[in-house]
């Protein structure tokens, strides 16, 4: 098993990609702190794969003490940490006109001061375990623009430069640093991107406007995504870091 013995933390673990990725890390002999601000769901992760893999930590990852204190919780009940998957994130508004700053604030604060902050939190404890290994969630909308979500795309941005920069910090304590960057997935948050004003009409023309630009005609499924994270977790993925990884059918290849 690839992370046998290994503690991991995953956060937004409690549906979508983040629970495709407890599934996986725990299957392959890792125990896994799951994060979610959604404690009812939590609950039912936990019933299907066993208190004793997985340890339930509800937390609002939008505020700094959540972020943190998260961690902290984590690492505790764990007793250390070898493994971050920060894959918290949200759509966010969708234009700049107009803006409203409450949701704009909690956009940035959810998609990369939480991964920041989750990062700074658990190098210290990776460092006592001699290395680990820390994943952040972008989107292919981090490497190129998306005239759908500004906000969304500007922040992934810089959680590939977070990548890359503490990627070249952290590399003397044997941490490595890397970033999974889906496309369109097939998760509850799909419609968060393409249909934000509700109207299920223009959720499907926005879907196939960004099909048509997939080679591979489909959206990526939670669990490639989580296959992807699974692998940068593991000493297969030993000498890699730095790097954004596409999951995404070609999206980013023209």
């Amino acid at each position: 098993m690839r992370l046998q013995g290994k503690l991991a933390i995953v956060t937004a673990a409690a549906s979508g990609m983040g629970r495709a990725g407890v599934e996986r890390f725990v299957r392959e002999g890792a125990r896994v702190a799951a994060i979610d601000f959604n404690g009812a769901a939590l609950d039912a992760l936990v019933a299907e794969i066993g208190a004793d893999k997985v340890v339930p930590i509800v937390a609002d990852l939008s505020t700094p003490e959540g972020a943190r204190d998260s961690i902290d919780q984590a690492v505790a009940a764990l007793g250390g940490a070898d493994i971050l998957w920060a894959h918290a994130g949200m759509p966010g508004p969708a234009s700049v006109e107009n803006l409203d700053m409450a949701a704009y604030d909690k956009a940035i604060a959810l998609n990369i001061t939480s991964a920041t902050l989750g990062a700074g939190q658990v190098a210290q404890h990776m460092r006592r375990r001699g290395g680990g290994s820390i994943i952040f969630t972008a989107s292919v909308s981090g490497l190129v623009g998306s005239m759908m979500s500004p906000i969304y795309s500007a922040a992934k941005w810089g959680v590939v430069g977070l990548t890359k920069s503490l990627a070249l910090a952290l590399a003397p304590d044997n941490i490595r640093v890397n970033v999974v960057c889906p496309g369109l997935a097939d998760t509850p948050m799909k419609v968060g991107f393409t249909g934000r004003s509700g109207d299920p009409a223009e959720a499907a023309a926005n879907e196939a406007k960004l099909m048509a630009n997939v080679p591979m005609g489909r959206l990526v499924k939670a669990g490639e995504v989580a296959d992807a994270a699974l692998w940068l977790a593991s000493d297969e993925a030993s000498f890699v870091t730095g790097v954004a990884l596409p999951v995404d059918g070609g999206f980013t290849a023209r």
